[in-house]
């Protein structure tokens, strides 16, 4: 049976400071990827970048975040306008630290989500966006008050 997005985005959320919600959406999306459910393969890519912070020996913290990039940027290409891949890589990538040299579609991502935002019908999604684009460093106060009309 098929994760309802809404129990994922949960996960997903809890995952940046809960090891055990990480592990959970790897599980639970294990056989998830870029030909079968481009968005579940983008959660379980975000999930194992995130292992990185779970882990203490400097190898696995690279291969664990190089293997789920390499699948976010496979889940992204399968579906290039699914706003939902786009927000998970913006959240990925304003957060990685810059010696990973994951930073290069930022700009191109934000103008994306900026863009998309009225189109959005999800009202969870929608929220979930508009909430981390307003405490994100990315954006202008401009480009955040523009979010609220």
């Amino acid at each position: 049976m098929v994760p309802s997005t809404t129990e994922v985005r949960n996960l997903y959320q809890k995952a940046a400071y809960e090891s055990q919600s990480c592990h959970k959406i790897l599980t639970l999306l294990d056989i998830y990827n870029e030909k079968n459910n481009a968005l579940l393969g983008g959660y379980k890519a975000c999930a194992r970048m995130m292992m990185a912070n779970y882990v203490i020996n400097p190898y696995s913290k690279l291969s664990n975040f190089n293997e789920g990039k390499n699948l976010l940027e496979k889940c992204i290409k399968a579906e290039s306008k699914n706003i939902e891949l786009r927000f998970l890589r913006f959240s990925v990538q304003t957060k990685a630290p810059s010696l990973l040299g994951y930073k290069s579609s930022i700009k191109s991502d934000k103008q994306i989500l900026i863009n998309s935002i009225s189109d959005i019908k999800d009202t969870e999604l929608k929220e979930l966006i508009v909430s981390f684009l307003k405490n994100s460093e990315h954006l202008t106060s401009t480009e955040k008050l523009n979010l609220i009309k």
